[in-house]
């Protein structure tokens, strides 16, 4: 029996199995009890401790609640560590964010399980990237230090393990549809209007936070200042799960729809990342050519009328001024610093990364500073950080393994007929894209970009299966 499926209906108030929504509403109620009564101190420890028990308890009851309730930690978890920061004081070694880490990788269980025995169904690229990674954390290990190379599988790891669950359990397609569905349209909604909120205010917790950090490149600390980030840690993941709602946003009908596009696509717009920008526009070209030509016309129709509704708000002040400035870079890019910035990048790394065979490992982009505490070394190309860490006998498992993926889900007719395939395939492929300018393959990016790809992989096997039970 599917614990999913059961429950006494007398008391659930519509969510459905009321004992996997009570764990949930327990972890809320828990966090808003914490935050509202002062006691951010308690949080602090006891949010780490309590999602990963709520985590762990949906993962082996209710798999499709699971799948929300990770995706939700991703969305939120930054915003709420900002909260308990501005309330208790700063903690650079932002131990909080670990959180969503843990949980994902309670997906680990099902990728040991599984991965030898999934080659049959088509399972190959990721059997293939967990070696391109497991080779770079023993290289890691080895050349960086045991407190480096976790923190950097912790970025390179949970993507594959959470995507190769989606697509092992391609039998529960519809339900995980559903709930990403669900999921990702909500989270439109919410991180959009709080984004839009975030850059007209400035929120004391965001400035807080932003002012703490020291990070220039976000924006300057004011209201019409930031770039926004909403709810999560920076504009480029925050841009990158919004690239992945407001293209699901296109193909399913939903009365959020309207609000979810407008907030999404303002405060999508107000990050000012060009390479998600485009990504978007890779996205929307792949998903309109997976499409039959009725559905085509439709996806027309709705981008027309989504751009009715999106224009006239990028016209109003405060948000034309920004919005309308960064367009201007596209045709200035000689002068663009960030631009100048990735093409030293790829000038002074590229030859170094493509002669780094045995790679530098996994958690070589950390640095441990005086205090103990890790410093990210920021590399602004997926492609050669794949290549500094992984090294060519990792990269090629690693890379070689998602372009597998991309050439197995090219195959595929269903998306003819089924949206979601469509989308995912388009979502995938955008983020894809990105990896010549971020690391995009890494932490709730590479959630998007792995995740995505797994689920049009498992629909295609969910409807090949549904084909031949209907012949048979």
């Amino acid at each position: 029996m599917n614990p999913d499926k059961t429950g006494n209906k007398r008391f659930s108030f519509g969510l459905e199995p009321p004992l996997g929504w009570t764990a949930i509403l327990a972890f809320v109620f828990f966090t808003a009890v914490c935050i509202f009564s002062g006691a951010t101190a308690i949080l602090r420890n006891g949010y780490i401790a309590l999602s990963l028990a709520v985590g762990l308890f949906l993962y082996i009851r209710y798999p499709i609640l699971y799948i929300g309730f990770t995706w939700w930690l991703w969305f939120v978890t930054p915003f709420i560590t900002r909260i308990v920061d501005w309330k208790s004081g700063f903690d650079p070694s932002r131990l909080m964010l670990v959180s969503q880490y843990l949980v994902t990788l309670l997906t680990l269980h099902t990728a040991l399980i599984y991965l030898p025995k999934s080659l049959k169904q088509g399972g190959l690229p990721f059997v293939m990237a967990f070696l391109g990674v497991f080779y770079g954390g023993l290289i890691g290990l080895i050349k960086t230090s045991a407190f480096t190379a976790a923190r950097g599988l912790f970025d390179w790891l949970p993507p594959i393990a959470f995507a190769f669950f989606l697509f092992i359990k391609w039998r529960e397609y519809p339900q995980y549809r559903q709930v990403l569905q669900r999921t990702f349209i909500w989270g439109a909604l919410v991180m959009g209007a709080y984004g839009v909120w975030q850059f007209i205010v400035a929120p004391d917790w965001d400035v807080f936070w932003l002012v703490e950090t020291e990070l220039k490149s976000m924006g300057d600390p004011e209201p019409l200042g930031l770039r926004v980030w909403s709810t999560m840690a920076s504009p480029a993941p925050f841009a990158g799960v919004m690239l992945a709602g407001l293209l699901l946003l296109l193909t399913h009908s939903h009365y959020l729809n309207i609000p979810a596009t407008a907030a999404g696509y303002l405060s999508f717009l107000l990050t000012s990342v060009r390479t998600l920008w485009g990504a978007w526009l890779v996205g929307l070209v792949t998903l309109f050519g997976s499409l039959k030509a009725r559905s085509q016309m439709r996806l027309m129709v709705v981008v027309f009328m989504m751009v009715l509704c999106i224009a006239p708000l990028t016209t109003i002040e405060p948000f034309s001024d920004t919005i309308t400035n960064r367009f201007e870079t596209f045709t200035e890019l000689d002068k663009d610093d960030s631009a100048q910035v990735r093409q030293k990048i790829y000038e002074e790394g590229l030859n170094k990364a493509l002669t780094n065979g045995l790679g530098n490992g996994v958690g070589n982009t950390f640095t441990v500073n005086e205090q103990g505490v890790l410093e990210p070394i920021v590399i602004d190309s997926g492609f050669l950080d794949t290549f500094f860490t992984l090294g060519w006998f990792g990269a090629v498992f690693y890379l070689g393994g998602m372009l597998l993926l991309v050439y197995q889900v090219f195959q595929f007719t269903e998306s003819r007929f089924d949206s979601f395939m469509a989308a995912s395939r388009g979502i995938g492929i955008a983020m894809i894209s990105t990896l010549a300018g971020n690391s995009g393959m890494l932490g709730v990016a590479g959630m998007v970009l792995w995740g995505f790809l797994a689920m049009a992989l498992a629909g295609h096997n969910y409807h090949v299966h549904e084909q031949n039970r209907f012949r048979g």
